[in-house]
């Protein structure tokens, strides 16, 4: 992967390439950012660029033997934690390194754009939660002992360091402080609140940014083969998210789903109807994990669409028809006396299914907060 290859970004590059060139690479960094920002491609390019043997100033050559071995994801100074668990294929004891072939699959096929959901799917995964374990912790620092075998730097690659499990924390914390020499960190996360503070305070942040529409549709472009007008049409439903938009193109899917469940449950919790909630559970809980976490981003998203029209910012709320019509209609309800309250108790909802809570009762305490913040009235200026 070169930079070259990366669309948008810009300033994040210019900020890599000048650690190289001044040799001052932080030995442990934190690529913090949305999903389908561009992350692990940084990451890949970055890692490349560093050992690359004939690199100019602004990219890696992709000729030489390192950089034809970073390309192919087969590098043996390049190393990757990745969150696993048990599956069909591999029963007992999962290591990071037994899942490289589909690892390196994912990468190729889908040039390094692609989320957790893409990742589960990859190792069949199915609806259990990946974790980053003990045994892979370990593996960090048997790896890390060994000299490099032919490049300048080691690379370990940490992908999703917020699902790193709790209690397999502190055997890296010395290594990620003090780690052999030419050794380089590079730890990707999507939400920082879920990173263990010991592990933020060891790290340098490098943050990314959504792309922007002009970003995103010259993406698209590059990496398939829409038009411009379909790219456009994509950039209003993927909010800055390679990822999405991908994803989108691939099997419009869109949130039209979402939208229907979501206007069902808030009109259903502005009636204070908790019987129809009740049995609406039932179909939150027969989502799954994943669906049901894809759910509570959306309702994010419609409230901060509602703040943006209770200030006027009309053109940062994308959405038409049906939808549209709904968030205005939904907006007089969400206001600056409740907005907080509600964005806090969805991320809540986020936090507890991302741990396996209760499906159900994480529904019905989340519609009664609902029910009891949608009934505060917007106070007059």
């Amino acid at each position: 992967m070169k930079f070259s290859d990366i669309t948008g970004q810009e300033a994040i590059k210019e900020r890599l390439r000048r650690s190289v060139r001044d040799n001052r690479v932080s030995h442990a960094q934190l690529f913090l950012g949305p999903e389908g920002s561009g992350k692990i491609a940084m990451a890949l390019a970055y890692a490349q660029y560093i050992n690359c043997t004939a690199r100019s100033e602004e990219d890696s050559c992709g000729v030489c033997n390192s950089c034809i071995k970073f390309e192919k994801i087969i590098h043996p100074d390049l190393h990757f934690i990745l969150p696993i668990s048990k599956t069909k294929e591999i029963t007992d004891k999962p290591l990071s390194k037994l899942f490289l072939p589909h690892w390196r699959k994912l990468i190729s096929e889908r040039k390094a754009i692609f989320g957790i959901k893409e990742w589960y799917q990859q190792i069949g995964l199915e609806n259990k939660q990946g974790i980053i374990n003990t045994e892979d912790c370990s593996e960090i620092i048997r790896t890390l002992s060994y000299k490099s075998y032919e490049s300048e730097y080691k690379i370990m690659i940490i992908w999703m360091v917020e699902k790193l499990y709790h209690a397999a924390a502190p055997r890296i914390l010395k290594i990620l402080e003090e780690p052999p020499d030419k050794t380089l960190f590079i730890l990707i996360s999507e939400q920082s609140d879920l990173v263990l503070p010991t592990i933020l305070s060891r790290t340098q942040l490098v943050k990314f940014q959504r792309l922007s529409d002009q970003e995103l549709v010259n993406a698209l472009i590059a990496h398939t083969n829409c038009s411009i007008e379909q790219a456009n049409e994509v950039k209003y439903l993927a909010d800055g998210n390679l990822n999405v938009a991908l994803r989108i193109l691939e099997s419009g899917e869109t949130d039209q789903a979402n939208f229907e469940f979501f206007r069902m449950w808030m009109r259903l919790c502005f009636r204070n109807d908790i019987r129809e909630i009740n049995r609406l559970s039932s179909d939150f809980v027969a989502l799954g994990r994943e669906k049901q976490k894809n759910l509570m981003a959306y309702a994010l998203k419609v409230i901060r669409y509602c703040m943006h029209n209770q200030v006027g910012s009309y053109e940062q709320v994308r959405a038409e028809g049906e939808e549209l019509k709904f968030i205005q209609g939904f907006t007089p309800f969400v206001h600056p006396g409740n907005a907080a309250s509600l964005t806090e108790e969805f991320n809540k909802s986020i936090y507890h299914i991302e741990r396996n809570g209760n499906a159900s009762i994480t529904f019905m305490d989340l519609s009664l907060k609902s029910i009891k913040w949608l009934n505060i009235k917007q106070k007059q200026a």
